[in-house]
């Protein structure tokens, strides 16, 4: 479990589905708890330290989208 702190400052607890990697870059795939949309963020841990951020770019969001489903669609 992994609890989002939004933009307005309300938290948003998630389960993490899986982190996978798209042209060497990590990304992060998140339910959240009462919800079924699939949230992906680009994922960055240094030190131990997590960092997520927004996929801003429409052509990146569309190929990670594309290659969560390719990886996670046979698991559900």
């Amino acid at each position: 479990m992994l609890e989002l702190t939004l933009d307005d400052d309300t938290t948003l607890k998630t389960y993490v589905l899986g982190i996978f990697e798209v042209e060497d870059k990590e990304y992060i795939a998140l339910l959240p708890e009462d919800d079924e949309r699939v949230l992906l963020y680009s994922y960055v841990e240094t030190d131990g330290e997590v960092q997520l951020n927004t996929i801003e770019d429409d052509e990146e969001f569309e190929i990670v989208s594309e290659a969560y489903y390719e990886l996670f669609s046979e698991d559900e």
